[in-house]
């Protein structure tokens, strides 16, 4: 069974959504500032990377960790190696 996740938070100044449908290929959809700038499609409950840059300047590269499940889906904003994971407030639509 498919279900829509969906996470936020405010970095850098920028905001970023993610959403996570669930099911056996699990989708992560990731908005910059309300822009698309991300997807990718994982496997059963492994989790899923995507890597986006936000619009700084210059750019900032960051990673967004969903991990579909299993349970509930979560979400993790991954910026430079020295900073510590940023854990993405679920968001009820």
């Amino acid at each position: 069974m498919r279900a829509r996740h969906h996470f936020h938070i405010d970095h850098l100044g920028h905001s970023v959504s993610v959403t996570v449908q669930t099911g056996h290929a699990p989708v992560v959809e990731v908005l910059v500032d309300g822009k698309e700038t991300g997807h990718a499609t994982g496997q059963d409950d492994r989790p899923v990377t995507v890597t986006i840059e936000l619009p700084t300047d210059p750019p900032t590269p960051v990673t967004v960790r969903a991990t579909p499940g299993p349970g509930v889906p979560r979400c993790l904003l991954l910026g430079t190696a020295d900073e510590e994971p940023h854990v993405m407030a679920p968001r009820p639509y």
